[in-house]
């Protein structure tokens, strides 16, 4: 079967996704896992808003779970923070 490769547009993104995304690379910078409650502090944003942009990013292949927490899926970028 053949492997479907993910195009990860970054004008598909909401304000909201972008900035949750930003506090992970940030984290993962450090060598960290995003947990909700960080990036909510890091976004200023709600709980829920960020777990619904988490979960958003999670399913168009931006990000990925980690235990209970998320990190940056695969990409060919480098970060440079």
């Amino acid at each position: 079967m053949a492997r479907k490769t993910r195009v990860h547009d970054v004008q598909a993104l909401s304000g909201a996704e972008t900035h949750v995304y930003e506090a992970v690379a940030a984290l993962a910078v450090d060598g960290r896992i995003a947990h909700v409650p960080d990036v909510a502090q890091m976004t200023d944003r709600p709980e829920s808003d960020v777990r619904h942009s988490l979960l958003v990013l999670v399913e168009t292949g931006w990000l990925i779970p980690r235990g209970d927490g998320f990190a940056l899926g695969p990409h060919d970028w480098g970060l440079d923070y």
